[in-house]
């Protein structure tokens, strides 16, 4: 599951939206529309680290295996 995918079934299933998301972690909404869209490939440590604790999950979750 890619990483917008895994951000918006967490938002969905706290009810919550992508601008709460924002407010709640710092990142700009400018910079997470292009997650949530996709179009971002590269995300950097410390906006990864600010979503998953806004979210209040793990880094590991958001890994993908590509070896």
């Amino acid at each position: 599951m890619k990483i917008n995918e895994q951000i918006e079934k967490k938002l969905k299933s706290t009810n919550k939206t992508w601008y709460w998301l924002s407010k709640k972690s710092g990142v700009p909404l400018g910079t997470l529309y292009p997650i949530k869209s996709g179009t971002r490939k590269q995300i950097t440590f410390s906006t990864m680290e600010k979503i998953a604790g806004a979210l209040d999950l793990s880094l590991d979750c958001f890994r993908t295996n590509k070896h």
